[in-house]
């Protein structure tokens, strides 16, 4: 199916605009991939920015079927999602800040754990799947029904999304050979962990006004 017979040019390039804007803002995800990516390496961050990609797709088909309008009907679930994310959120920062109080070995944890991580912190941020029911609808012409528009525009998000995130893993994975010395990593996974845990009292006090 040609996707201009979904949505014209001028409605997907204005979309395309509107995700890059919103995308590098920073936010949880960019806070992490910078901490993660500095820290453990470029593999480590690009396994975080695929558990990010999963969980915005994830989030993206929920809300074109209704999820997201449920979060946004419930304040007792969207304060749930969003004292849970900022939990999590200040959980990382805690864990980066533990693991940079050592001059031990690297944490040995796998992809796997990083990939789960991004995709965590996606599921619990009721931010962004608010952004699905707020934002993308005003893309769509009112008179288009189905669930085809609304699942484009978020596979057009979702691609924004990844390729910022990747752009961050590789600027941020450059600093990992000048951290080979302990002490110098130790600081700045400590300096990241802080950022980290300003950007959940970010997320809390931003998220506290309902969209």
């Amino acid at each position: 199916m040609d996707v201009f017979t979904l949505l014209p040019a001028t409605t997907l390039f204005s979309f395309f605009v509107a995700a890059v804007l919103i995308e590098i803002t920073p936010g949880p995800n960019m806070a992490y991939l910078a901490l993660v990516s500095a820290s453990e390496g470029r593999m480590k961050g690009l396994a975080t920015v695929a558990g990010i990609a999963l969980g915005l797709a994830l989030l993206g088909i929920a809300s074109a079927y209704g999820v997201a309008e449920l979060i946004r009907g419930s304040s007792l679930l969207y304060e749930a999602l969003r004292w849970g994310g900022a939990a999590f959120l200040f959980y990382l920062a805690y864990d980066g800040w533990r693991d940079g109080g050592t001059e031990t070995e690297p944490t040995g944890r796998g992809a796997a754990t990083y990939f789960l991580r991004g995709l965590a912190t996606n599921i619990l941020n009721p931010k962004a799947a608010l952004f699905f029911v707020t934002v993308v609808p005003g893309f769509i012409d009112s008179r288009l029904s189905g669930v085809a528009p609304f699942v484009l525009l978020g596979a057009i998000y979702v691609g924004v999304a990844t390729a910022i995130h990747a752009l961050i893993v590789a600027l941020a994975g450059t600093l990992h050979p000048y951290l080979a010395d302990p002490a110098r990593e130790r600081r700045l996974r400590r300096a990241l962990s802080l950022l980290l845990a300003g950007v959940a009292v970010w997320f809390l006090v931003t998220s506290a006004s309902r969209a």
